[in-house]
């Protein structure tokens, strides 16, 4: 079944990736209209998800970002299916980094570096970083349970020479690493909202306390690494840019916990600077302490 399905989808996947940006953005146009004003699809989350992060706003403002959303929601659809068969050239025209050579001097120390991002932007074409680094890129991943989708993904990541890791291995994979001298590049898009079960650490974020994936600053701290926040901005449809904030040098010398308060910290900025490319449907506040929620 698993399968069937595979062959089914694929070619209509493939065919979306080859149309020309502008017709790709048709589609997504149209897709707005479906998803956002016919079928609302998960229009209630993302409503509550910004009442909740930014009650300093008025329903009104609230509202032009959620439409705001749920555009680039769309454009972002597409280009993720895009990324099958874009050009390495193209790649590079439409999402760059400004500051490149702080991350080469990070490489220049010869130690592993970590990468903490959030759901903002394009992050799906941060992959496309792997064509400027020397380190081996990894990408930390939950397997996507078709396992022929999950072999598409991953080829597709390897297009830009990049690496997944399932959650499930990384501890492993990262320490085999590093016991053969290997240095690699890993990839944490940490904030999303962790199990219950899992939680080690409880913050505030936008105001909420809720728990707190604590995965890479444990992994930072066990491998000694260097570690750097990438902040994304969508300049104009279709065209991205990352710049490189350095967080820690000693990750062991930092009190336990810090650096993942520091994540987040960026993540709120990042957020408040221009709320509507953040992942909104996500129910991030779903265990939040309803203490501290007005």
């Amino acid at each position: 079944m698993q399968l069937l399905l595979f062959l089914i989808i694929y070619p209509f996947l493939w065919l979306i990736s080859i149309l020309p940006f502008r017709v790709l953005y048709f589609f997504s146009d149209l897709t707005y209209v479906l998803v956002y004003k016919i079928i609302g699809y998960r229009q209630k989350t993302v409503r509550e998800n910004l009442a909740l992060a930014l009650p300093h706003l008025s329903d009104k403002e609230r509202l032009i970002i959620e439409r705001k959303f749920f555009h680039h929601f769309c454009d972002g659809f597409f280009e993720m299916i895009k990324t099958m068969t874009i050009s390495r050239k193209e790649m590079d025209k439409r999402f760059k980094f400004t500051n490149l050579e702080l991350y080469q001097e990070l490489e220049s120390k010869q130690k592993s570096i970590a990468i903490m991002c959030a759901h903002y932007g394009s992050y799906e074409w941060l992959v496309s970083m792997n064509r400027h680094i020397s380190f081996r890129g990894y990408g930390i991943y939950k397997k996507i349970a078709n396992k022929y989708f999950d072999k598409l993904v991953q080829d597709i990541r390897g297009k830009f020479d990049a690496y997944l890791i399932d959650t499930k291995n990384s501890i492993r994979v990262m320490s085999d690493n590093k016991k053969a001298g290997i240095l690699g590049v890993y990839g944490f898009a940490s904030d999303q909202s962790p199990k219950l079960g899992k939680a080690f650490h409880w913050n505030t974020f936008m105001g909420i306390e809720v728990p707190v994936h604590t995965g890479a600053e444990m992994m930072v701290k066990k491998m000694d690494m260097n570690v750097l926040f990438v902040k994304g901005e969508k300049l104009r449809r279709g065209y991205y840019q990352a710049t490189f904030v350095p967080m820690v040098d000693n990750p062991k010398e930092v009190p336990n916990y810090e650096i993942t308060d520091m994540f987040f910290r960026m993540v709120e900025q990042q957020i408040l600077e221009k709320p509507e490319y953040y992942l909104w449907t996500h129910k991030r506040w779903k265990h939040a302490d309803k203490k501290t929620v007005n």
